[in-house]
């Protein structure tokens, strides 16, 4: 297993724990360096810093930025990006408010299908400011149209499903952009879950890596080892860097555990080949 995590989530987005007791729950599981990664918003990376400094683990400051390529929904992670870089904020700003008119109108969409007060029931699961499709899963499995939370998604909430609607998130440039300009490295979060055909794929790797892309999220937590060993080829094909995550949620969401996936393959140049964190894994493994 791996004591390097770089994409888990907490309430400020859609997780189920509270940023410090993420980071605790990261010390319990053997992390050594996290990155707290939230969906389009940075406002839970004070508290987990202060908590990361307690229990002696390497914070790293990240994002989960929503974007908009081809009329797909894609996610861009940050890494050790600046929180407080202006155009960062306001990027991240607009596309929070664009989830609260998502919100209403998935809600509109499930009440055609005979499903009433799903706005309110998926804001009784917010905790901070983001209100996602896991809140409304959320609702929807504790009302019993679903037994858990994949096969809510599956059932209700993508494309072509009741509750799904389409809606545009950043551009994949601007993204990049913010990342790059505050410091940050920009990492295709988990690539096989797009479901993208061969050429697709190439395309869209062609134009990250055009933009500025650093790195594939090529271990996650949604990744089968087939994946897991198809994008550690293309990563080293690309000349990409190779990142990987849990994308953990919290013991409820039904994700995988925190730290508690496979070490990158052989041959990947880790994202985190020149941070000065990189040497607490060094001493782990040593």
């Amino acid at each position: 297993m791996s004591c390097i995590d770089l994409h888990s989530h907490s309430t400020v987005s859609d997780g189920s724990l509270a940023p410090a007791d993420l980071i605790r729950h990261a010390a319990q599981q053997g992390v050594k360096v996290l990155a707290l990664t939230d969906h389009d918003d940075v406002a839970g990376l004070s508290a987990a810093r202060t908590a990361a400094q307690s229990v002696g683990i390497s914070l790293i400051a990240g994002a989960e930025i929503s974007v908009t390529w081809r009329d797909r929904t894609l996610h861009i992670v940050g890494l050790k990006i600046d929180p407080h870089y202006p155009e960062m904020q306001q990027g991240l700003r607009a596309i929070r408010d664009g989830r609260v008119g998502r919100a209403a109108k998935i809600a509109e969409a499930l009440a055609q299908s005979g499903i009433d007060g799903s706005l309110e029931g998926a804001y009784g699961f917010v905790r901070e400011n983001i209100i996602s499709r896991t809140h409304f899963a959320c609702f929807l499995v504790s009302r019993g149209y679903a037994g858990n939370m994949k096969n809510v998604f599956k059932k209700f909430l993508v494309k072509g499903r009741p509750g799904y609607v389409p809606h545009r998130w950043a551009a994949l440039a601007d993204v990049v952009r913010w990342i790059k300009d505050s410091g940050g490295r920009a990492v295709l979060a988990h690539p096989g879950r797009y479901g993208l055909g061969g050429t697709t794929l190439r395309q869209l790797l062609e134009e990250f890596r055009a933009l500025g892309g650093d790195a594939l999220e090529v271990v996650s937590g949604s990744h089968t080892p087939e994946m897991t060993q198809r994008f550690a080829g293309l990563a080293a094909e690309y000349g990409f860097l190779a990142s990987c995550g849990s994308d953990y949620h919290g013991p409820d969401r039904g994700y995988g555990e925190i730290g508690r996936i496979p070490p990158l393959p052989p041959g990947c140049a880790p994202v985190w080949h020149d941070w000065p964190e990189a040497a607490v894994l060094a001493v782990s493994a040593a």
